[in-house]
């Protein structure tokens, strides 16, 4: 087991050829100004260029190679993994993080935060890129509602406790800040510097804003409903099988007191169907209520997260 760190700075790279020495070189000074114990993980995320070629002699480095490309959230969760500092500083591998503000996250974090991200106020990207950002943000507001400003920005620190139960799947190393507040650690930002890119072209596109958008929907769900599904699809499947059976009922009395013609009508059928739904959403709520007690049992968790227990 590697021996243990103050800081460990984790950086994935896909086709930054031209940015990695001098992003080495860039957090080894910031990281060596802080005078601390240190580690750098680069982790190249299945690059076709000469990233990994570029890496070479560079020192203090431990690089870890995907055998193909599967995302930046694994490569974050893979950097994690293999850290061994206290306090776990994430960026981008695109030089637009400058490491210089890693002294910034650390000196906020001193203030009882568990973790600080970073916050890019005056950003150097497109303006469609800021457009698209926008829009996600105001999204996650209203789905998540974290408090922070720029889930997008990489540039973030960590205490290492907060990992101890998550692992990152999907796009979900934006949303990693709201994952850990709804458990209940202390979260903070920082306004940090912003820079364009020079080499290299962005990896973001429409695809990854789909991706995202949907691991923001299971990160709703899950905060509003990880504990309790059942209140969910249950409570949602009595109230349509409630609405089946009064449109059911409203047909026996238009036939049996009005002598209509149900024969032609569609809302038999409509209250069949709504009061079937409504069953089938009410035994799924049952069935995943089971299934989320089952997974806490044997992932040792319960519902609530312990800071600490004191004797007096």
């Amino acid at each position: 087991m590697d021996e243990k760190k103050d800081l460990s700075v984790v950086v994935p790279l896909y086709n930054e050829e031209g940015n990695v020495r001098e992003l080495h070189r860039k957090v080894l000074e910031a990281c060596q100004a802080l005078g601390k114990s240190f580690e750098i993980i680069f982790i190249d995320d299945g690059s076709n260029d000469e990233t990994v070629k570029n890496c070479a002699g560079l020192s203090p480095l431990k690089l870890i190679k995907f055998r193909k490309n599967f995302g930046q959230t694994a490569a974050f969760d893979a950097g994690i993994k293999a850290s061994a500092g206290e306090i776990i500083v994430m960026m981008d591998g695109d030089l637009q993080n400058d490491p210089a503000d890693i002294g910034l996250l650390l000196e906020e974090m001193t203030k009882g935060y568990d973790v600080i991200a970073g916050w890019r106020w005056q950003r150097k990207d497109s303006l469609s890129k800021k457009i698209f950002s926008r829009g996600a943000n105001l999204l996650r507001k209203i789905l998540i509602q974290d408090k922070i400003h720029d889930s997008g920005c990489s540039l973030k620190a960590y205490k290492r406790l907060c990992f101890e139960n998550v692992d990152l799947f999907g796009e979900m190393h934006r949303f990693i800040p709201a994952i850990l507040e709804m458990q209940g650690f202390k979260v903070g930002e920082v306004k940090v510097s912003h820079h364009p890119r020079v080499h290299g072209k962005t990896k973001y596109n429409w695809k990854r804003g789909i991706k995202g958008f949907v691991d923001m929907i299971s990160i709703w769900f899950w905060r509003k409903y990880a504990y309790r599904p059942l209140h969910l699809f249950g409570g949602n499947g009595i109230i349509l099988s409630f609405a089946g059976f009064l449109i059911l009922i409203w047909m026996v009395v238009e036939k049996i007191f009005f002598g209509a013609s149900l024969s032609e009508k569609i809302w038999p059928l409509a209250g069949i169907f709504l009061v079937l739904v409504g069953i089938q959403l009410f035994i799924f709520g049952l069935l995943a209520d089971i299934l989320i007690k089952n997974y806490y049992k044997e992932q040792g968790q319960m519902n609530y997260s312990i800071k600490e227990i004191t004797k007096l």
